[in-house]
């Protein structure tokens, strides 16, 4: 006997009497039959990386979701009174997408799939196959016919052209693959051509291998009255054929209309400007004049920009369309002019192009502001009183440190931004494992100078938390030394952080469990093209993918002398503007918008969290319930108008071929938007050419789709990541 997708009319008639029942309820229905929306996604999880990565980015973007994981017990029963019901009358669809992990991810005659079938029927909802097997039942061959199944690790697929005027315009047309490690299958697919009479449309595609042909990888199948996105290879949200795609999977799910947004930040922090950094030793293996050397071993030789430096930043900022925010020492400045006969070039230069940066307060002498340091020893401790307690910089020297750079700005005429704070190495704030707890005598002075935004260091606490008046902004520490102003002194220093003690390095890497060992020494004159600059390019690229706002920040020694910190950030640009369409642009924000942005994402999520948010669509209108004073974050279609007492206005900005933003909502927390046109999806649910039911192919169940090692977890791309 032959069993398909298709259900007898007498079953899908006893599932639409639980959509809507006849009576006044239909009556209602009848009179007015747009049904009612709700902009929340269903998720469905079989505890696999593909339907977790999905929820990834809907969590990211701050877009509500419901997740059903049908490996834990309890669950709910998906069935048509979870999926619909009716509101004031109107027939509401409780989801405007579906996310499955496969095409079939329940048993065969499952009255599951059934209700699922007969609810996207019903009120057009899309359905997202995140990992399915190429076969006719999802509008594909079976790969055995001409395809291919096997890894696509470092393949470089293409955007077809319905996937340039689709939901992947935002992309410049190729999405490579990774290949990080060739010891690791990183991603594995099934690839093959649409199945005879299929209306199917490929969006994402790749060359198979030794033909002349292509297979699919993403693409739209439209049957019986219903529209699958069918994904055919295996990923997990941290790898960047993912975040690649993610915006366009979401976009097509929901039709480019749902609560939440994203965008691709990068922002660049140099910091120690004005002030000199210590260099590193290359015999000794430490900083003179630092705290990782013993008092009076080695002599200190420190790195400052100079002149030719200044003006080459501000040529690259201009050209990168990229702005610097530099965090600036004014001592630095004046301990430089006294020991050089009142003449500081780089000084003057960096003020007369003061317009090309922005500004961050980053203390007068780069203090270091938490405990009282004693480094009569390597590792430094904090000093003591006699009965054990840990002696703070008192509060005396912080206030001095702030408002003393603050002078020396207004005075030399740089366009400071007053709120905005970071302290020398984020010092004040907790350290572990020398300072378990924050100085207390930091949150009343950032209290007195009306500190809004303080800066710490994400590898060591990443968490926005309020610290007086002010709220941390966390910062990606790019690892490129601040002791190192040369090629050959980063390289060094790399050695001897991630190689192990019979290898000649520290063997730091073999006692922490967030790095791993070099499998040998870099060489001095090829690892820092060949293996740093493509590591923390990549590092920082997926930073930028995956829609995180958080600052990336380096140090005025690495755009000095070799310049080594420049091949990164090109590096980053150059790919991100490879990859993406002019319409989907690098945000670059200074410190207070980021920190505002973390702050806005968290009072959102935890409203929407909460189930203090609801908005629906309903026909071409969408509605948004929110508390009053929270922003509305949304993403929708070109056109889309928002409509007051006062008239209409557009919603958001432009970005990614959408409008999005956060947006202040009306007094009562009601804001009603006006679709462009009545986009409903009459056109996307039309009959499937051919025979939908394939009836010509026995059925066979989804084969248990292989997922690879290296896709249950990120791949690691280095020591420490």
């Amino acid at each position: 006997m032959k069993r398909t997708l298709r259900m007898t009319a007498l079953a899908m008639g006893a599932l639409l009497l639980g959509f809507g029942a006849p009576g006044t309820e239909a009556t209602a229905a009848a009179a007015d039959p747009a049904p009612r929306v709700d902009l929340r996604v269903l998720v469905v999880s079989d505890g696999g990386p593909a339907t977790a990565a999905i929820a990834s980015e809907l969590d990211g973007a701050g877009t509500p979701y419901t997740l059903v994981d049908l490996t834990r017990p309890g669950r709910p029963l998906i069935d048509a009174a979870f999926l619909a019901d009716t509101v004031d009358g109107r027939p509401r669809a409780k989801f405007q997408a579906v996310v499955l992990p496969d095409d079939a991810p329940f048993p065969a005659g499952s009255g599951e799939m059934a209700a699922l079938v007969a609810y996207e029927k019903a009120y057009a909802i899309p359905q997202v196959d995140a990992y399915a097997y190429a076969r006719p039942q999802v509008g594909l061959e079976y790969p055995a016919r001409g395809g291919y199944t096997g890894s696509v690790d470092g393949v470089r697929a293409g955007v077809t052209e319905a996937g340039r005027t689709g939901p992947f315009g935002y992309l410049d047309g190729t999405v490579p693959f990774e290949d990080n490690s060739p010891s690791v299958s990183e991603s594995y697919a099934f690839l093959s051509r649409p199945a005879a009479g299929a209306d199917f449309t490929a969006y994402v595609d790749v060359a198979l291998p030794g033909r002349q042909t292509r297979g699919v990888l993403v693409g739209e199948y439209r049957h019986d009255g219903r529209r699958e996105l069918v994904v055919t290879f295996a990923y997990n949200q941290h790898q960047q054929q993912f975040r690649l795609l993610a915006r366009g999977i979401v976009d097509w799910m929901t039709d480019r209309t749902r609560l939440g947004t994203s965008r691709h930040y990068f922002a660049v922090h140099v910091d120690d400007v004005f002030a000199a950094d210590d260099r590193w030793d290359t015999e000794l293996n430490c900083t003179p004049g630092d705290v990782d050397c013993l008092p009076g071993t080695g002599t200190p030789d420190p790195i400052r920009m100079t002149e030719a430096d200044v003006r080459h930043a501000v040529q690259w900022s201009r050209e990168r369309g990229l702005t610097l925010d530099m965090a600036f020492n004014g001592g630095g400045s004046v301990e430089h002019r006294e020991e050089h006969g009142g003449a500081d070039p780089a000084a003057d230069r960096l003020i007369a192009d003061r317009d090309a940066f922005r500004w961050i307060n980053h203390t007068y002498d780069h203090p270091y502001l938490g405990c009282e340091q004693d480094v009569s020893s390597v590792p430094w401790r904090c000093a003591t009183d006699p009965d054990g307690g840990i002696r703070y910089v008192d509060r005396a020297e912080i206030d001095r440190q702030i408002a003393g750079n603050r002078t020396w700005a207004e005075d030399a005429g740089l366009p400071l931004r007053a709120g905005e704070l970071i302290t020398g190495e984020h010092s004040g704030l907790r350290l572990l494992p020398q300072q378990p707890e924050d100085n207390p005598h930091l949150a009343p002075s950032l209290t007195a100078h009306r500190i809004a935004w303080l800066g710490a260091d994400n590898s060591r606490d990443p968490a926005q938390r309020r610290v007086g008046s002010a709220l941390t902004v966390a910062r990606h520490p790019v690892n490129i030394f601040y002791n190192a102003g040369r090629v050959a002194e980063q390289v060094d220093e790399y050695n001897w952080i991630y190689t192990s003690r019979a290898q000649g390095g520290s063997g730091l890497c073999e006692e922490l469990a967030t790095t791993t060992c070099l499998d040998e020494p870099l060489d001095t004159a090829t690892g820092y093209t060949g293996h740093i600059v493509p590591l923390e390019t990549r590092v920082a690229l997926g930073h930028v993918l995956s829609g995180d706002p958080l600052p990336h920040f380096i140090h005025q020694s690495n755009l000095a002398e070799d310049r080594i910190g420049y091949p990164v950030l090109d590096g980053v640009l150059d790919r991100y503007a490879a990859l993406f369409a002019d319409d989907t642009p690098l945000v670059n924000l200074p410190m207070s918008a980021i920190g505002a942005e973390l702050r806005d994402r968290a009072a959102w999520r935890d409203a929407v969290r909460a189930g203090e948010v609801t908005a629906y669509r309903t026909g071409g209108t969408v509605t948004v319930r929110t508390p009053a004073g929270l922003p509305v974050a949304a993403t929708v279609p070109a056109g889309t108008v928002r409509v007051t007492g006062e008239g209409t206005t557009t919603f958001g900005e432009p970005y990614a071929g959408s409008l999005s933003g956060r947006v202040a909502g009306d007094g009562d927390g009601t804001t009603s938007l006006t679709l462009p046109g009545s986009s409903a999806g009459a056109d996307a649910v039309r009959p499937a050419a051919g025979d939908a039911t394939h009836e010509d192919v026995p059925y066979r169940p989804a084969p248990r789709t292989p997922v690879p090692a290296g896709v249950l977890r990120p791949v690691l791309h280095g020591p420490g990541r």
